[in-house]
């Protein structure tokens, strides 16, 4: 709080993150009192300030298994909260049906079309996706945990199922293999509203319309969700 954030358009959100309300969550917690709510991290500080703890994709099956609880309130990733579901079967899970619109709309069919169009290729997609997506893939993780895995694999072709920079990163970071986007859609209009232009901008002449700014309860609230994760990362690690 000590420091000035900007955002460099501040029109470039995320449709995940706006499709599910503080209500909603008050909500939830009123129909399963004692019931802990795990956010996912895209979401909105509003949003954070009535949750328990958050999780990335990365971290989200640890946190999960960790908490005391036997049943999970999971928002506001469907996806996300079925792919932990599934490899957390000891406990129960509610899940919001919210999604990511870039991960959503792939289907098995377009899975079976890059395969076909690449049959040595391995297919590495995020848990963003449907479950019957991931069922196909060859590897299921983050965003790191992708391109780590297709950095420490011996594999030399692969069809990328996330937004398209991961596919342009790793074709620039591993020059000897090669690197197919599982479909030309997978592209966030909301990531790509960022250029090189706003950020120069920005940094020459940075104004109040580009502040991101608290307020000291929100800020408290949803930092304390945002605290309870990397204590209990850290308590993991140990």
């Amino acid at each position: 709080p000590d420091k000035t954030v900007y955002l460099t358009s501040p029109t470039a959100g995320c449709p995940m993150a706006e499709q599910f309300s503080p209500e909603a969550v008050r909500r939830y917690k009123q129909e399963h009192p004692d019931v802990p709510v795990v956010a996912y991290v895209n979401t909105t500080a509003a949003l954070k300030t009535v949750c328990d703890v958050c999780v990335t994709s990365s971290n989200a099956l640890n946190i999960v298994r960790s908490l005391e609880e036997k049943e999970i309130i999971f928002v506001p990733d469907k996806n996300l909260g079925a792919y932990i579901a599934a490899r957390v079967p000891e406990k129960t899970f509610i899940l919001h049906t919210g999604y990511c619109p870039v991960h959503e709309h792939i289907t098995a069919d377009m899975v079976q079309t890059a395969r076909n169009a690449h049959p040595n290729a391995a297919l590495l997609v995020h848990p963003e996706c449907e479950p019957e997506v991931v069922a196909l893939a060859d590897y299921a993780g983050s965003t790191s945990g992708i391109i780590r895995f297709a950095k420490e694999s011996a594999e030399k072709d692969f069809i990328i199922g996330t937004e398209k920079a991961v596919c342009e990163r790793l074709s620039e970071e591993c020059p000897d293999k090669s690197f197919y986007l599982l479909a030309d859609s997978l592209i966030c209009k909301d990531m790509k509203k960022t250029t090189l232009d706003d950020v120069l901008c920005v940094l020459q002449s940075p104004d109040a319309s580009h502040e991101v700014t608290l307020d000291a309860q929100t800020a408290s609230l949803a930092a304390g969700c945002l605290t309870r994760m990397m204590n209990r990362a850290m308590e993991i690690k140990k």
